[in-house]
């Protein structure tokens, strides 16, 4: 029989915040299973979905798997995905190089919680980037990855960043996320793509979106309207859910919204692209 303290902490881990999610002290958390040794200029396909932390849910696995057989995409940014602590899921799962950037630990789950980025090859350099500001309740930050890829038979190389923007605080907040991403950024002379979730339910947080990513010289995908009105939103806000890219052509055909994908409440994005010198 356990005991009663035994039991309170049970209890705390489930249903108390401060106790239930804690920060994590791992920056990043890394296999390498290299396919390739560079990305192919010619061809970059990416997939961007947040997959509500269903990476356990056998349906979401159903259509992961089937979004990878279909359409093999090159980088592939995930955000809100739920990692054991022994990254164990993964092992099967995905057969590319990847890199997970925690943001806190579920300690009833014992799960890490974050974004991550695979690809057919490893990272030249990656780096997490940490909010300051925390979301409320549940006191946790937000988390970006910066990933970089050499191109092949080119000196330049590929700056991806996949982020999931800070939700339920000021726009002060926001922005100064923004902020921070957008100096990260600057230093990169070549080609970008700046993928995820920015929580963009408003439009003043869309505009700020926009005037940051005009900045940097970004252009979002172009998704036909009857996909763009398929990516998720609150009622009538802008779009969540972005590919922004510079230095690159987009295949303009390949851009898609897997709309009859239902195992997260936010839907894939699919684009293409090629390297433009």
């Amino acid at each position: 029989m356990l005991a009663i303290k035994e039991r309170v902490d049970i209890l705390a881990r489930k249903f108390v915040p401060s106790y239930r999610f804690l920060r994590t002290q791992e920056s990043t958390i890394d296999r390498s299973h290299i396919l390739q040794t560079e990305l192919n200029s010619a061809s970059i396909k990416v997939l961007n979905w947040n997959i509500a932390k269903k990476s356990d849910d056998k349906n979401w696995v159903r259509d992961f798997l089937t979004i990878l057989e279909q359409y093999q995409p090159d980088l592939i940014f995930l955000q809100e995905f739920r990692l054991d602590v022994e990254a164990g899921n993964l092992v099967d799962l995905i057969d590319m190089s990847w890199n997970f950037a925690p943001n806190f630990i579920d300690a009833h789950q014992q799960t890490y919680s974050g974004i991550l980025t695979a690809a057919k090859i490893s990272p030249l350099h990656k780096r997490a980037i940490i909010t300051k500001h925390y979301e409320p309740i549940i006191k946790t930050p937000k988390v970006s990855l910066m990933a970089e890829y050499p191109l092949s038979n080119n000196q330049d190389s590929l700056l991806t960043i996949n982020s999931h923007l800070i939700n339920f605080v000021n726009i002060h907040k926001f922005k100064t996320q923004l902020q921070e991403l957008e100096l990260a950024l600057s230093t990169h002379q070549g080609p970008i793509i700046f993928s995820g979730d920015f929580n963009t339910w408003n439009r003043k947080r869309a505009l700020f979106l926009y005037k940051t990513v005009t900045r940097l010289g970004l252009m979002p995908v172009a998704f036909a309207p009857h996909h763009s009105k398929k990516i998720k939103r609150f009622l009538l806000s802008p779009p969540l859910d972005y590919i922004f890219y510079r230095g690159l052509s987009e295949h303009k055909a390949s851009a898609k919204v897997l709309e009859h994908i239902c195992s997260s409440d936010h839907k894939p994005l699919l684009a293409e692209f090629s390297y433009i010198k």
